[in-house]
């Protein structure tokens, strides 16, 4: 079984959501904004696509961050920043035996879970 990370009332996860259980694909959804994100997981996510792809600095949660917090970003600066405001981690992160997929296409759920 799978489990969805995100924010129940974003479109992306309703597509996503949508995608899966059309391809009858059981998942569990773990919604970071009313649960929190744990750390460890976190940083074991960033161990394994790096804190870039997952930092979503298209939202407006990032987008209306002061700009020393927005300016030389590191891994560690990008972490705390999404522990502290959770809705900052691109949507969804998907995450299957140990490996996630982050964001979604139709293409690539495709190929890891269809």
């Amino acid at each position: 079984m799978l489990t969805m990370f995100g924010i129940k009332n974003c479109d992306t996860i309703k597509k996503a959501r949508d995608w899966l259980e059309s391809h009858g694909v059981a998942y569990a959804f773990h919604d970071y904004k009313a649960s929190g994100i744990d750390r460890a997981v976190l940083e074991g996510w960033v161990g394994q696509v790096g804190w870039e792809p997952l930092l979503n600095r298209a939202g407006t949660t990032f987008k209306k961050l002061p700009d020393a917090d927005k300016e030389k970003l590191t891994e560690k600066k990008a972490i705390a920043l999404m522990l502290a405001q959770p809705s900052m981690i691109k949507r969804p992160v998907v995450e299957k035996r140990g490996k996630i997929v982050v964001g979604f296409k139709p293409d690539i759920y495709e190929k890891a879970y269809g």
